[in-house]
């Protein structure tokens, strides 16, 4: 892997981790254009989510704090209320990584064309979601499981974890800014144990051939365009509809 293309897909990487568009599955697709193969590069996938993994607890660093110091009041509050949303909605996600992510992800990942169909389908949804009513709807328990439910589906390739959430909470009628900043705080700890899954359990042979450099140039790459990228500014937009991010990923296939 040569410097450059190391910089591309860490771009691509860290501009799409939080946009509903999919992350992994332009992952796949940056790799498949430029002739490299999934399988080879599992140390530099790594690399580049565990980059976006340190940039997500940086941007959100606000929220996370807040809500750590209202759980250690140890009263019935706001803060640890939201916390048991969060807990909820991670159990569908926790038995289907835990369990079946790497059957899915042998499966999966080397066929670009389904990669390519789920990227569609997440288009589709995007472009959905625009027509949902708000009904300003509280997010309550069983809400937070249903959006759990959803990011289920995001273990596929090209599935969007924050998209299908997102979408969700809104045919839902949740509040629009609440479903919004809930589903960026409720998928910090699935990427954290998925990265730290794939630490564990990887076979990082791959990463001699790659080279150290590159997946250094890649982890920078990724953790400063995320980190530069204005993710707040994109919640708004996002809180709105979804439809916008449906038309870029339309284009790129």
């Amino acid at each position: 892997m040569s410097w450059i293309e190391a910089i591309i897909l860490g771009l691509v990487q860290g501009l799409t981790e939080f946009l509903p568009v999919s992350s992994s599955g332009h992952l796949e697709l940056g790799k498949y254009f430029l002739n490299i193969e999934s399988g080879n590069s599992l140390a530099f996938t790594v690399a580049v989510h565990g980059a976006t993994v340190l940039s997500i607890l940086i941007v959100f660093r606000k929220d996370i704090i807040c809500l750590l110091k209202g759980s250690i009041s140890f009263k019935w509050n706001m803060e640890n209320q939201y916390i048991l949303k969060i807990i909820i909605s991670m159990i569908p996600v926790g038995i289907l990584g835990f369990f079946f992510q790497e059957n899915i992800e042998k499966f999966f990942t080397e066929n670009i064309r389904f990669v390519g169909s789920m990227l569609v389908i997440t288009a589709i949804l995007l472009a959905l979601s625009h027509f949902a009513r708000a009904k300003n709807k509280k997010l309550n328990y069983l809400d937070a499981f249903i959006i759990g439910l959803s990011q289920g589906f995001a273990v596929l390739p090209g599935i969007s974890r924050s998209g299908a959430t997102i979408v969700t909470g809104l045919l839902l009628g949740i509040k629009k800014e609440e479903v919004a900043k809930f589903s960026f705080l409720m998928v910090v700890i699935p990427v954290i144990g998925a990265n730290l899954k794939d630490v564990f359990s990887g076979d990082f042979t791959d990463a001699a051939g790659i080279g150290l450099m590159p997946i250094i140039i890649g982890f920078f790459t990724a953790f400063i365009s995320f980190v530069a990228f204005p993710v707040h500014k994109i919640i708004k937009p996002s809180a709105k509809g979804s439809s916008v991010p449906a038309c870029p990923t339309l284009i790129f296939l």
